[in-house]
């Protein structure tokens, strides 16, 4: 397939399908990623490439298996996950997580909620904290009971505290704020997550696996004190690490928050760059390969060549003939198509002197490639001034 030259002949709205393929498909994987879910489509594009390769070089019997088998299988897949894809249409707007919410970035509030999580940590209080950043995770989360207070020891202390109604959950910390107690988190599915890791843990990766919230894990066990971010869990070692780790991200998104249009952007593209360049170089290629099987149309100018014209006999007018051919066909055979490789060819045996007229035909055309049609000739007539020398 000629790659190179379906990318020259790339148009506005090819940019534009390309560029909107690449938003959902990123979207998605964020959505998806750390589920089973993810892998099952990683899967299924899979057997994608594999239907892709069957078709291009002619596999019959591959094919029309793929064929028989591939609405069922989709139907199967939207059975077995359904609770993830409804997860991901409940979200389906994107452009909530690009709020760039304020923070308050003084220290006062992270260093008490840093100090909360180690005199929990030394008296052996299980906690659950989530700090939101730009991502609202109150669609991911079930139960939960609506406090406004600052995240102060005493209040988080009495919280968790076992014999406290709000214990059993977890605390949403918003704008330096807590905002709830006792919400339900959901748990990680992850394969290879520790097996000695209880419901807090898996229930804090869950979190960060869906959204771009932190989430603060206080062991009753251990007496660990450990932070869940993007679907990583890394221990903290004291309540200043904590807080500083809090204040330098949120500072951040203030940062973010007070910036102009252009750095809004900048920043938008350059968060998760890996993902997204991977992303995007993954739809362009999808992109070429079945780009090559769209309808195209092409239209060019193609210089007229006069062939056997009679001795004695000049052309007057036009001096520089040419004809303007509009094809269709498939993109990999129609984009290659120019005036470097099509000719076309007028024979004046026949001519004699004074103004004469010739038709062309698509008889007259000479193309590399005869699978493509030829929808438009302009001129379909061309007049000659003739004269004998």
């Amino acid at each position: 397939m000629h790659f190179v030259t379906i990318f020259s002949s790339i148009r506005v709205q090819d940019v534009i399908d390309i560029l909107f393929l690449t938003f959902i498909t990123y979207y998605l994987y964020l959505w998806f990623r750390g589920t089973k879910a993810l892998k099952a489509l990683i899967g299924l594009l899979a057997l994608g490439l594999v239907f892709t390769i069957a078709r291009s070089w002619g596999l019959f019997l591959t094919t029309w298996v793929f064929q028989i088998l591939w609405q069922v299988l989709i139907i199967l897949l939207i059975i077995l996950f359904q609770p993830e894809i409804r997860q991901v249409l409940e979200r389906v707007n994107p452009f909530a997580r690009q709020s760039w919410r304020k923070f308050p970035i003084q220290g006062a509030w992270a260093e008490s909620l840093a100090d909360a999580c180690f005199r929990m940590s030394r008296r052996r209080i299980g906690a659950l904290i989530v700090v939101e950043r730009d991502d609202r995770v109150k669609e991911l989360l079930t139960g939960g009971v609506p406090l406004v207070s600052d995240p102060a020891p005493e209040l988080l202390l009495s919280i968790f505290n076992k014999k406290s109604p709000l214990h059993d959950g977890a605390v949403i910390v918003r704008g330096g704020k807590v905002i709830s107690a006792a919400n339900y988190l959901p748990l990680s599915t992850a394969d290879e997550l520790p097996q000695n890791w209880g419901t807090r843990h898996r229930a804090a990766v869950g979190l960060s696996e869906k959204s771009d919230a932190w989430t603060i894990v206080v062991s009753e066990e251990r007496g660990d004190v450990a932070l869940a971010r993007n679907g990583v869990m890394g221990d903290i070692e004291n309540a200043d690490v904590l807080k500083d780790t809090l204040l330098q991200d949120l500072s951040r998104n203030n940062a973010a928050a007070n910036a102009g249009r252009f750095k809004r952007l900048r920043l938008m593209l350059t968060r998760r760059w890996a993902v997204k360049l991977g992303t995007f170089a993954l739809v362009c290629a999808v992109w070429l390969v079945f780009a090559g099987q769209q309808d195209f149309e092409a239209t060019f100018t193609v210089p007229l060549t006069v062939e056997n014209l009679p001795a004695g006999m000049r052309i007057i007018e036009p001096q520089k003939p040419a004809v303007t051919l509009t094809v269709r066909g498939l993109r990999k055979d129609a984009s290659v198509l120019s005036h470097r490789n099509v000719q076309v060819k007028l024979d004046l045996t026949l001519a004699g002197a004074g103004r004469r007229t010739f038709r062309i035909s698509r008889f007259n055309i000479e193309m590399p490639i005869e699978s493509v049609d030829i929808i438009k000739i302009d001129p379909t007539e061309i007049k000659f001034d003739m004269q004998e020398n």
